[in-house]
């Protein structure tokens, strides 16, 4: 049996088993012995060398003849009849339109590794070239190494026949295979949907496949010459009918702002688009112009199978690919709606504060209301359910009534500034100004914003919660925060508590209800809810044309918040309940509500609160509010940044412009000045 020896140089290992002895064929499972010698091979570190070199192994072999000849016979007794056209159709293509399926099965893969059948070229790879890095230094040995071991190794080219399981056979089987695949997912009537320009006009898919069975077949009624040329007028064709195809794909895209867009489509054509990106890799396979290409595509070929197959279970590249266009509409949704978050003139800021001030005023007697619900006897399932429709009925009263809670804001508007940004990206391509100076004037207009709307949440939340503790205590001579008062107040101090990571969770479950918001709107938009309700017959029987399209419209306008303020209430009252039930300390902390709840322990505790203790929640208050601010919103922006596909790299200049509009303009920040 064959030794592993992780310290075996490749020359001894080629010596060992290639010398005239031909140790080799004692071996059970040849494959172990290529195992070694690629172990031997594989440098440490391949993302950090520039370039990586096989020249001693190339020396090694033309000084050693009797070793390069059987290394050779030993090379063709590994490969010779394994087919491989699996790898190209199905490695690393999406094969499953359920996403989170996809997934699981990718994980699971990357911790079980699928094993294909032996008699196949994806079984010798799986052993030999398993790491995930092999692509990336095999990518950096010279071409010009390559074509010389492939001389050394008296390699043929995959030009040589045409028979079944010859290398160019497997290619065009593949090739037909990925075409049929994406004809059949183009004709899915979801898919149709998002590309109604192409009703009634025959498929481009249909028509490729036609020129492609004609190019294939005169290859393959050849008797030498196994290719086509890039003059031949049937190929030119095929690349005219294969560019339609991705002008097919990248149509539907682009509709999914008028039309929405479901997970299950949005995977559909994500699969239908990486099948024609693998004939695009594959067809130049098919045309030689001149000789010398048969050798250099031959090798192409084998460093795109071996790259194919170590891919094929890379779950982030999945991950990044389903969700860019998703999380484009989810943010294009919010954008819209943030852009009524960002005041610009003094009557639109003014007009915030007093939204802000209605805010307030339900929020404290939300706070009154929790506290009282805290006295029931209940479950903590019970206690999660009342503090759940307690927050989601006032939240949703906040956003109907066209009030504002001030923490909505960030995750709404940081779309809106991503296309302020797009903007200034736009005009450095076309040489127009300072490319960030529109964001970070955007910038200060929704800081300023979320200033005041802080100012008037915070501003008529304490005293409403104050008012209606003092008038429950009048009226049932029960002051009902008096056990409670010091706990309040507590949880409100950064360094007494962990209010900081309470507000943080706050945060995230605010970013959390702007993707809900956006996610509801986009799935609406796709299966035509609007239009449903609007021509619904049982709705203008009993209630008119003219009403049917009321309810359309008002639905239009308000479910999709109404549905994303439910959700985040229900986040925000059951967080502490599932925080007891694992043990954890887990609750939330907004700056609202902590207004409210200052008020409270203050009369709670008959205005006695210690003057360490009260400078302590109010500073905390305000550090809530911060983090429940930066947390959403950096949430949120980074989701806009990628779902525009714009790199992280911009966040320097955006933020050196905003201190420099600052430093400019301060009170812009606080202040229409304009």
């Amino acid at each position: 049996m064959l030794q592993r020896k992780t310290n075996t140089t490749p020359d001894a290992i080629i010596r060992n088993y290639f010398n005239e002895l031909q140790l080799w064929k004692n071996e059970e499972n040849d494959i172990d012995i290529l195992v070694q010698l690629v172990n031997a091979i594989r440098p440490k570190s391949p993302k950090k060398l520039e370039k990586f070199s096989i020249f001693p192994i190339i020396e090694f072999f033309t000084n050693h003849p009797t070793e390069r000849e059987n290394f050779v016979v030993y090379l063709k007794t590994v490969l010779q009849n394994k087919n491989f056209d699996s790898i190209l159709t199905d490695a690393g293509i999406l094969q499953d339109i359920d996403f989170f399926y996809e997934v699981k099965k990718r994980i699971f893969a990357k911790i079980l590794p699928y094993q294909a059948p032996k008699d196949t070229l994806q079984y010798v790879l799986n052993q030999i070239f398993y790491a995930d890095s092999d692509p990336i230094w095999i990518n950096k040995i010279p071409k010009a190494e390559l074509e010389t071991l492939f001389d050394l190794f008296q390699f043929e080219t995959i030009y040589e026949s045409v028979e079944a399981h010859a290398p160019l056979y497997e290619v065009m089987e593949a090739i037909n295979l990925l075409s049929q695949r994406t004809s059949g997912k183009a004709l899915e009537t979801d898919v149709m949907k998002m590309v109604p320009e192409y009703s009634g006009l025959e498929s481009p898919f249909a028509a490729f496949e036609k020129e492609l069975y004609a190019i294939e077949k005169t290859i393959r009624n050849k008797e030498s010459e196994f290719h086509t040329t890039s003059s031949d007028i049937n190929f030119k064709q095929l690349l005219v009918l294969y560019k339609q195809c991705n002008e097919f794909v990248e149509k539907a895209f682009q509709n999914s702002s008028k039309y929405g867009i479901s997970l299950r489509v949005n995977q559909n054509l994500l699969s239908i688009k990486q099948h024609l990106y693998r004939i695009g890799v594959l067809m130049p396979l098919l045309v030689i112009d001149k000789p010398e290409e048969k050798k250099s595509k031959s090798i192409e070929l084998a460093i795109k199978l071996i790259k194919y197959n170590c891919l094929k279970t890379n779950v982030r590249k999945l991950f990044a690919e389903s969700t860019q266009l998703l999380s484009y509409e989810i943010t294009q949704h919010t954008a819209k709606t943030g852009e009524h978050y960002i005041t610009e003139s003094k009557t639109e800021y003014f007009k915030m504060l007093y939204a802000a001030l209605g805010g307030g005023l339900i929020v404290g007697f939300l706070c009154i209301i929790k506290l009282l619900l805290s006295k029931v006897e209940a479950s903590d399932f019970g206690h999660a359910f009342f503090y759940s429709m307690n927050y989601s009925f006032g939240f949703i009263a906040i956003y109907v009534l066209g009030f504002t809670l001030a923490t909505k804001q960030p995750a709404m508007t940081a779309a809106a500034l991503i296309s302020a940004l797009e903007d200034g990206l736009k005009k450095q391509a076309s040489g127009d100004g300072e490319k960030h100076n529109s964001f970070a004037v955007l910038f200060a207009r929704l800081f300023r914003s979320q200033f005041i709307a802080f100012v008037g949440n915070v501003v008529m939340a304490f005293p409403v919660a104050l008012l209606g503790i003092w008038l429950i205590d009048l009226a049932f001579d029960y002051n009902i925060a008096e056990t409670k008062w010091q706990k309040l107040v507590t949880d409100l101090s950064p360094i007494h508590s962990m209010a900081i990571f309470h507000a943080a969770i706050a945060g995230f479950f605010l970013f959390l209800s702007g993707i809900i918001s956006g996610s509801i709107a986009n799935r609406d938009k796709h299966f035509d809810v609007y239009y449903r309700i609007q021509e619904h017959p049982l709705l203008k029987l009993n209630f008119g044309k003219a009403r049917a399209e009321k309810i359309s419209k008002w639905y239009e306008r308000y479910w999709a918040g109404i549905i994303s303020n439910f959700w985040f209430g229900v986040f925000l009252g059951s967080t502490a309940s599932i925080g007891l039930f694992l043990g954890l300390n887990l609750d939330i902390r907004h700056i609202t509500f902590a207004s409210g709840n200052l008020a409270l322990a203050i009369y709670g505790a008959d205005y006695m609160v210690n003057n360490v203790m009260l400078f302590w929640g109010i500073l905390g208050i305000g550090i809530i509010g911060f983090v429940n601010f930066i947390v959403s919103f950096s949430l949120s922006l980074g989701l806009a940044f990628r779902s525009r596909n714009i790199p992280l790299a911009e966040l320097r200049p955006i933020i050196t412009s905003i201190k420099q509009h600052f430093f400019r303009k301060p009170m812009s920040f606080f202040f229409p000045t304009e």
